[in-house]
């Protein structure tokens, strides 16, 4: 793979996984392969064509996701308002990035769609979703292609969409993380989209944060799966933070959402989070959250 100096690149590795003790037997396991094999037949078949209404296939997608983390053992708790203001325009969704099985617990959470790498419609078992979805691509390690994929992200918000965006680039273990990369704010500047931090965590059986979910390193997606398959009572935790307004400053809202996810892992993460990351901007204000009723200085009302 070609590389740049701007390349994301995540430090994490199998090393980071811990020593699981609490794990299911054989049998549960051959039951969640089961499950998560019919899953992948059954789903794809109803997201695909005209099967279903637009608004089927939403529903659809959310069930498929929530079912499929259900087989795989994962549970997903919310905390926080999803709703948004109407505004006419989408929503950019911005999270901080653990694992391939961040997709089907923010999918399982709201209809979306999801800005992914270029290769995952090429992966055995994610790739038919993420074509059947849309998944938006992102080739990395092609700066050249940056600025088409912040269009079709840019197009994607004014025709209303929810777009999710991993600002961090890559994945990273969950007590270690990266820096929010700007470049993809551009596109709620352009839109005039509010941009929404997610923090995603996950906890084991002890309701302890864990790192055994994470992909990183060399682990194959086979790899990652055949473990987490064998976990008990690993539950996702989603907490949604405040809504930031599109001010035209992108490096501004990528620190000002950074800041927000971070105010939450700080709080839950169990060690102290490690930080690793780029230089920072020098300005160390914040963008102004989004109040009840306003939308980047504006009154909003609904029609």
């Amino acid at each position: 793979m070609t590389t740049h100096a701007w390349m994301p690149a995540s430090p994490c590795g199998t090393g980071c996984h811990p020593a699981v003790s609490a794990t299911v037997g054989t049998a549960r396991v051959v039951v969640r392969c089961v499950l998560v094999a019919v899953l992948l037949a059954v789903v794809p078949l109803l997201l695909a064509g005209r099967v279903l209404p637009a608004g089927g296939r939403r529903a659809a997608a959310r069930a498929g996701a929530k079912g499929l983390l259900g087989a795989l053992g994962v549970r997903v708790t919310l905390d926080g308002d999803r709703t948004a203001e109407p505004t006419g325009v989408g929503t950019l969704v911005v999270a901080n990035h653990v694992s391939w099985t961040d997709v089907l617990v923010l999918a399982a959470c709201f209809p979306c769609r999801f800005v992914a790498r270029a290769d995952l419609v090429d992966w055995p078992v994610l790739g038919l979703l993420a074509r059947i979805v849309r998944v938006v691509p992102i080739a990395r390690e092609r700066l050249r292609s940056l600025p088409g994929t912040v269009d079709e992200v840019t197009e994607a918000l004014r025709s209303g969409a929810t777009v999710v965006v991993f600002p961090e680039g890559t994945t990273w273990c969950g007590t270690a993380y990266g820096s929010f990369r700007p470049a993809l704010f551009q596109a709620a500047i352009d839109a005039g989209a509010v941009v929404r931090p997610i923090a995603v965590t996950y906890r084991d059986v002890d309701h302890r944060p864990t790192t055994a979910t994470a992909f990183v390193g060399d682990e194959t997606i086979g790899e990652s799966m055949s473990r987490i398959l064998r976990l008990k009572g690993v539950r996702a935790a989603v907490r949604v933070c405040e809504d930031i307004a599109p001010i035209d400053d992108r490096r501004l809202l990528a620190r000002s959402a950074e800041l927000a996810v971070r105010r939450h892992q700080d709080e839950t993460a169990v060690p102290p989070l490690r930080v690793t990351r780029t230089r920072l901007p020098r300005r160390d204000r914040l963008a102004q959250p989004v109040r009840p009723g306003e939308y980047a200085g504006t009154v909003v009302r609904a029609s």
